[in-house]
Parts: structure tokens; sequence; C-alpha cells
């Protein structure tokens, strides 16, 4: 038998590594605005943990080693962000602005310039995140994941607290499939796994 082309690429089964839980020094690879399955506006926002973080480039080698004819940019490096106030369509959400703030914050003399092709302003600009226990529920079965749960400034993640676990509301644990549904603590969006479209990058790393 001759040796895989990939083989050295794939994990054996108990050898995958968790994301670590609290707060990441991060880069941001791409941010795209589009429309939640409600119609709102949303941008996603790709990222990978970056210098000096002890798990740099985990999103990208995970994408590298992803072996499947359709690679998707991991799910826990892809957020979901509702861009407008629910009760207020002229204000920003709270999580809209908080990314806007920890971009600018982690960027010096970085100010967000509005306007068309507002997306591109990103790429490769610095960001924190905090990762913490998000329960899921899939196949009968509820199961806690590593999941960003917000985004801060630069200089905020060396002291970020590992957020408490996230669980889902008793009403959310049935076979009924959870869609693209806004959290009820956050302006993220609980999106399924395999659903984030295409590959996000015009190449890989």
């Amino acid at each position: 038998m001759q040796k895989f082309q990939n083989y050295d690429a794939v994990n054996a089964i108990g050898e995958y590594t968790p994301v670590d839980l609290g707060g990441h020094y991060a880069v941001i690879k791409k941010v795209e605005e589009t429309k939640s399955k409600a119609g709102k506006d949303m941008i996603v926002v790709y990222f990978d943990f970056c210098s000096p973080d002890k798990q740099a480039n985990y999103f990208a080698a995970e994408f590298t080693n992803d072996v499947r004819p359709e690679k998707k940019w991991p799910h826990a490096g892809t957020v979901y962000i509702l861009t407008a106030d629910y009760k207020d369509a002229t204000k920003p959400s709270r999580n809209f602005k908080t990314f806007c703030n920890a971009v600018e914050k982690s960027n010096s003399g970085f100010q967000i310039p509005w306007g068309e092709a507002w997306g591109k302003q990103f790429v490769n600009k610095k960001i924190g995140v905090v990762f913490g226990e998000v329960e899921n529920f899939y196949n009968g079965k509820t199961s806690m994941r590593h999941e960003p749960r917000w985004f801060c400034s630069w200089d905020k993640v060396k002291d970020a607290r590992v957020p408490d676990p996230k669980l889902l509301p008793e009403d959310q644990k049935t076979e009924t499939p959870v869609t693209a549904t806004p959290a009820v603590d956050s302006g993220f969006i609980n999106v399924p796994e395999g659903e984030t479209g295409d590959t996000p990058f015009d190449s890989p790393f």
C-alpha cells in the first residue's frame, strides 16, 4: 500500500486539540456584508489566531487539513453579527458596535471609514476574541462546544475571563433543526455548522 498524499495532515481519533477557553489574539481574514435568513442586515467575520497567541494559525491549519472536496472555513472561526438594534433599526446592535470598537482600539491610528466596499478594510486587522463553552443540540444529543462569545480589544485579551457556559433553553432541545436565529443574550447568530457557504477566501493559506 502506498502512503496517502495527505496522511500526515489528518488527525487520528483522540488527537484533536480544542480551542482554549478565554481570550485569544486574532487577525481578521475577511468581513462580508450579507443578510440573515430573516432578511436582516448582518456581517460575517472570519478570523484566525495569530502571534503571540499560543494557538496561532489554528483555523488555517484546520482548513488546510480538511480533505473534503468542498472546504469551508471552520465554524468556530466564523462569527455572524446582526448590525442593527432589534428595537430601533436606526441604531447599531451592541455586538456590532463592540466589534467596530475592538478593531479600532486594536489597530493604532485606524478609524473605520464608512461607505462602499466597507468590509475590505478589515482584512489583516488585529482583534481580540473570547471563547467559552456553548451548548449545542444535534441528533437528539446535547454537547458543549468551544465557540467565540464576544470580541474585545487586543490589550484586553490577557485579562479576559472565561465566560460562564451558555446553555440552551429546554424548548430548543428538540428534534427540530436549529436555524439561523438570534441568540437570547447576544447579537451573534446561531448558525448550524456547515451553513457558512462557500470557502470564504480566494485561495488557501
